[in-house]
């Protein structure tokens, strides 16, 4: 379900942060004059040692800290074709007086300004310098926790920089005998592209303290920005450098229709059955009046408000011509909106209702107790919308979807206005994937207490509490626990722990396959709803036909509040 309105709120960000997409023309790729290309200056080398195409091998297997070792090295490396890890290798004494360019590859370039060329040569007499540039694979390099200390000089650093190297190549640029830090006039290094990329971050890689030759990428003194077809790093030291990235959701023409027609079918169902939800529940609440009931009710409400007007939002924009908008297409674009806050917070209060029943007492005395959830779980989506509806950012979205082959698919939706693109960006960003992560972040963890609530309740009850106990598990307990766990599983969708998968799609590349177990079990979260339902009927003619229940499970069905 909901696929679309996926792909417009996920893919409309990752576009927006990342520039622009684009493939580098033909005069681009020529290489100025005078710049450093594979094979030139291989005549310089003084003293000819080790083999360049067996240096890492060495440093690795001699020292903990390779790179270092590569680095004193690889300026007197016998340089031979056919290397497996050095792919290209640029190595040249120029005039230090002079600006520097080095292409090991065609997408690879490093610009070295004089400054930088004259603070390397340290106190050697002269104007030559070495400089020395190459492609590394990026397997070479084993990543390890970066230091989290707080001591003076060190800079705490997240445990891993998302995102995983562009190309799979290392930049390694090294110019003359002296480190290279702290430049006034930073360097300037171009990593090209042509395949769709996400959020971009210049790192260098920095070893780890222990000496075991690992480390981490990190991004002191290195700032980014990006042209769309190529990433400029630019750093004040020099080192290995990579951009870590995030690829672009990538989705061809067919898989889209694909999808689009299970998110369909899947709506029309979850409408049907969450109708015949609503049914169920009245009659429950008549028979046995629980505000467990009446949250479920609301829940299901908002869930078939939602795949109505995800239906009429993804069929009404059919009838309008490719520039056209219309007034009906802002109402919708609204409601819609509204279902997703409406659903999210009914989620999340069907979490805060467990949380109360769990953590809390039975029959606790809250006064007006649903009064106060419908006005958070209805009144808060209803202010939310009414003032992105009065800001006017409700109308048509258009977004155009490009595949590996370059051929672009264009999704429509009432949904928030393309023409106010920031604006409608940031509203469904915080909305659809800030809020709704927080929402299945504190269920998720209502889940944990949940389980572990029954652990405890089945041990307090003799039940398993040694290996022996499970292999003389009697059919009954056998029983009891399939049906704890399909309770468990029962609770997951109420609580729309499903949604997750979204949160994935933005944070980390999802494959195709987890792109239709997302759409399915959201597109059918209403059927699940039913089955909930169903569940609880059988649950209360169980009760009223047998007087003996275990305390396990009546604690996780029964969730009665007094008034």
């Amino acid at each position: 379900m909901w696929i679309a309105l996926c792909l417009i709120t996920l893919v409309g960000f990752s576009t927006s942060q990342a520039g622009g997409r684009g493939s580098p023309n033909q005069e681009e790729n020529k290489i100025p004059q005078g710049s450093l290309v594979p094979g030139q200056g291989e005549a310089t080398t003084a003293i000819k040692q080790h083999l360049c195409d067996n240096l890492i091998n060495d440093c690795q297997k001699h020292h903990t800290g390779w790179t270092r070792c590569y680095e004193d090295r690889v300026a007197t490396c016998d340089l031979r074709r056919g290397h497996r890890h050095i792919l290209d290798f640029v190595r040249d004494m120029v005039n230090s007086s002079q600006e520097c360019e080095a292409w090991p590859t065609p997408r690879h370039r490093a610009h070295i300004p004089s400054s930088a060329l004259k603070k390397s040569k340290g106190g050697v007499a002269g104007d030559k310098v070495l400089v020395v540039a190459t492609v590394i694979n990026s397997t070479c390099f084993k990543l390890t926790r970066p230091p989290q200390g707080k001591r003076r000089g060190i800079r705490p650093q997240p445990a891993h920089i998302p995102g995983t190297v562009l190309g799979g190549l290392v930049l390694m640029v090294r110019a003359g005998y002296s480190p290279v830090r702290n430049l006034s006039q930073p360097i300037r290094l171009i990593f090209r592209h042509d395949e769709p990329v996400g959020n971009g971050t210049c790192v260098f890689w920095q070893e780890s303290e222990q000496d075991d030759g690992t480390g981490h990428w990190s991004t002191d003194g290195c700032d980014t920005s990006h042209t769309g077809s190529e990433f400029t790093c630019s750093c004040n030291h020099l080192s290995f450098f990579a951009v870590l990235v995030n690829p672009v959701l990538s989705l061809d023409k067919r898989n889209a229709v694909y999808l689009n027609y299970i998110a369909y079918v899947g709506s029309a169902l979850s409408i049907i059955f969450t109708f015949i939800s609503l049914i169920i529940y009245i009659c429950l609440h008549r028979r046995r009046p629980e505000k467990a009931i009446s949250v479920h009710m609301q829940l299901t409400g908002a869930l078939l408000c939602l795949h109505i007007s995800f239906l009429l939002c993804c069929f009404w924009v059919r009838l309008l011509s490719e520039n056209e908008d219309s007034v009906v297409c802002r109402i919708l674009g609204f409601f819609l909106h509204w279902s997703v806050l409406a659903t999210f917070s009914w989620t999340a209060l069907e979490g805060f209702h467990l949380y109360l029943l769990l953590i809390r007492v039975f029959n606790i005395y809250v006064k007006r107790y649903l009064l106060k959830l419908s006005l958070v779980g209805w009144g808060l989506p209803t202010l939310v919308a009414v003032v992105c509806g009065i800001s006017g950012v409700y109308g048509k979205y258009s977004l155009q979807l490009e595949d590996e082959g370059n051929q672009t698919s264009n999704v429509h939706m009432c949904w928030m206005s393309s023409e106010f693109k920031q604006q409608a960006v940031l509203v469904s960003f915080i909305t659809t994937v800030v809020f709704p992560c927080l929402v299945i972040l504190c269920n998720s963890c209502m889940l944990g207490v949940v389980v572990f609530k029954l652990w405890g309740l089945r041990e307090g009850n003799g039940g398993f509490k040694s290996g022996s106990d499970w292999k003389k598990t009697s059919k009954e307990k056998w029983s009891r626990l399939w049906k704890d766990g399909a309770t468990l599983l029962g609770l997951s969708c109420v609580m729309g722990l499903t949604w997750g998968l979204a949160s994935t799609t933005y944070i980390t590349y999802i494959s195709l396959p987890g792109l239709y177990v997302f759409t399915i079990l959201n597109s059918l979260q209403g059927v699940f709803i039913f089955l909930w339902s169903v569940a609880l009927t059988c649950k209360s003619r169980s009760d009223n036909n047998s007087s003996v229940r275990h305390p396990s499970t009546q604690k996780m069905m029964t969730t009665s509040f007094s008034n």
